[in-house]
C-alpha cells in the first residue's frame, strides 16, 4: 500500500483508514453480524427498519420508479431490468433512514448519495456489476469531480420475496436472500484502499413476488450533486 494519490485525488491509504474505522465500528456493534467472506468486508443488520418504515419506502418507490438505467446512460433490456428512482432526500422518512445509516457506520453524512429505491418484479434482475467506478470508464471524470470513488454500500431490503431475488456475490461464492428490514453493508474497497473485485454482485432474478430495496452509496469525499 502506498500514499500516492490515485486518479480519484485521494490516497489509497486514506480509503484504507476509513475502511478500517468503519470495520472496527461495525465489529463492536452487537446488533451487526459480520458475514464470512474472505477478501470482502460485508455485514448484516437484521430489523434495521420496521415493517411500517419499509411500507412507507415502498410507496415512495412506487410513486416515482422509472425503468432503471446504467451509468453509461442507457437502459438495457437484458442487463438491468428493474425500476428505480432517487428518493427525495428531504422527505422525513428518507432523511431519518439516511441519518440512521450514518449513525451506524460513522461515515460522514455529506459523503452519502441520496437514497435510491429499486423495484424488481417477476423475472427482473441486475446482472453482475460493481458499485465502485472503474477509472477507465468514460463517466469517471464526472464521478471524480462529484466526490470520487464509491467506498461503502448500504442496501436495505424492503420486502420479503416468495422466490428468487437473492444478492449474489459470485467471486465470494455466496448469496443473501431478501429479508424485510435487513441491511447489508459492504466495502467496495479492499484492505489497501483499492477497488475490490470481490465486491462484484448481482441482483438475482425474482421468481415469484416483488423485491424492493433502497441503497445508499458513500463517496470517498463530499458528494457534490
Amino acid at each position: 500500500m502506498t500514499d500516492e494519490l490515485d486518479d480519484g485525488g485521494t490516497s489509497s491509504s486514506t480509503r484504507a483508514q476509513v475502511g478500517a474505522a468503519v470495520r472496527a465500528r461495525l465489529d463492536r456493534n452487537p446488533l451487526v453480524s459480520r458475514i464470512d467472506a474472505p477478501g470482502l468486508d460485508i455485514y448484516g443488520r437484521h430489523e434495521f427498519l420496521s415493517a411500517q418504515e419499509c411500507a412507507g419506502l415502498r410507496a415512495l418507490i412506487d410513486a416515482d420508479a422509472k425503468p432503471s438505467t446504467l451509468f453509461s446512460g442507457s437502459a438495457n433490456a437484458d442487463y438491468r431490468t428493474s425500476h428505480s428512482c432517487n428518493l427525495d432526500r428531504w422527505n422525513p422518512l428518507v432523511e431519518a433512514v439516511s441519518e440512521r445509516i450514518v449513525a451506524l457506520t460513522g461515515l460522514p453524512a455529506d459523503h452519502g448519495e441520496t437514497l435510491q429505491g429499486q423495484r424488481y418484479t417477476s423475472g427482473q434482475e441486475y446482472k453482475v456489476h460493481c458499485d465502485y467506478f472503474p477509472v477507465t470508464a468514460d463517466y469517471w471524470q464526472a464521478m471524480r469531480a462529484s466526490g470520487g470513488q464509491r467506498t461503502w454500500t448500504a442496501m436495505i431490503y424492503l420486502s420479503p420475496v416468495e422466490a428468487g431475488g437473492e444478492t449474489h456475490f459470485p467471486n465470494c461464492e455466496f448469496m443473501v436472500p431478501p429479508v424485510e428490514g435487513m441491511m447489508l453493508l459492504w466495502n467496495n474497497m479492499d484492505r489497501d484502499g483499492a477497488p475490490n473485485d470481490q465486491s462484484l454482485h448481482a441482483a438475482r432474478p425474482v421468481d415469484r413476488g416483488t423485491k424492493y430495496v433502497v441503497t445508499q452509496w458513500f463517496r470517498e469525499r463530499r458528494w457534490v450533486r
